[in-house]
């Protein structure tokens, strides 16, 4: 059975997704590279530099590489001078900074448990975890309703268009996936109902004018 591989970081940089292949392939990590274009061209003329490169892994693996990139990186910080522009931070930016390691660079979250812990901070393995924990905990709640999105796509749905039918699907099936690989729906159950039906919705009544184009050309 093949495990599914999800994207554990984007790069705008080829090179810099295949330093993070490197460290995979040293530590026997499966993984792919994929390109993806970050901008929807309605003409779809393809801007080649207009790419990401999602590095991808099993869910199972998130931890492990957490890890093994937590070690390399703490070598780094153990080096780093006090010119650092993080030594400039106060004490509750540096908590805050750590409470959201999703938002900064391993690198960064780490100096700055170094900075508060030489500052006399008492932050521990413990208190960061559990600052983690709750970091999670707020990533899994929804978006807020998806109302006019709702609308626009019963629009586009109900005039036949391609669009609608990406709006539903997107509204009940999108994922957003946590820093330890967890993934967990974008959207409150009641937008991702609505979703579904602005994507059956679009798909009958672009089913529906194929026919009657069929029937008028014959």
């Amino acid at each position: 059975m093949n495990t599914e591989l999800i994207t554990y970081k984007k790069f705008n940089d080829e090179a810099l997704a295949s330093d993070l292949a490197n460290v995979l392939e040293r530590n026997n990590i499966p993984y792919k590279i994929e390109e993806e274009s970050t901008l929807f061209n309605p003409t779809f003329y393809t801007d080649e530099t207009a790419k990401d490169y999602a590095v991808k892994i099993s869910a199972d693996d998130f931890t492990k590489l957490n890890e093994i990139l937590k070690t390399q990186e703490s070598q780094s910080v153990a080096a780093t001078d006090t010119d650092h522009y993080l030594y400039a931070f106060t004490n509750e930016e540096l908590t805050e900074l750590v409470s959201k390691p999703d938002e900064w660079s391993l690198f960064d979250n780490l100096l700055a448990v170094k900075i508060l812990q030489e500052r006399g901070v008492n932050i521990t393995d413990e208190t960061v975890k559990q600052l983690n924990n709750k970091r999670l905990d707020d990533l899994k709640e929804p978006e807020k309703p998806q109302g006019t999105w709702i609308i626009i796509g019963y629009i586009f749905a109900l005039l036949g268009g391609v669009l609608g039918a990406f709006i539903g699907w997107h509204l009940f099936s999108s994922k957003k996936t946590l820093p330890n690989g967890e993934q967990v729906y974008s959207y409150i159950e009641s937008d991702r109902a609505q979703g579904r039906i602005i994507f059956y919705l679009a798909i009958m009544v672009l089913i529906a004018t194929a026919a009657i184009r069929i029937l008028v050309v014959s």
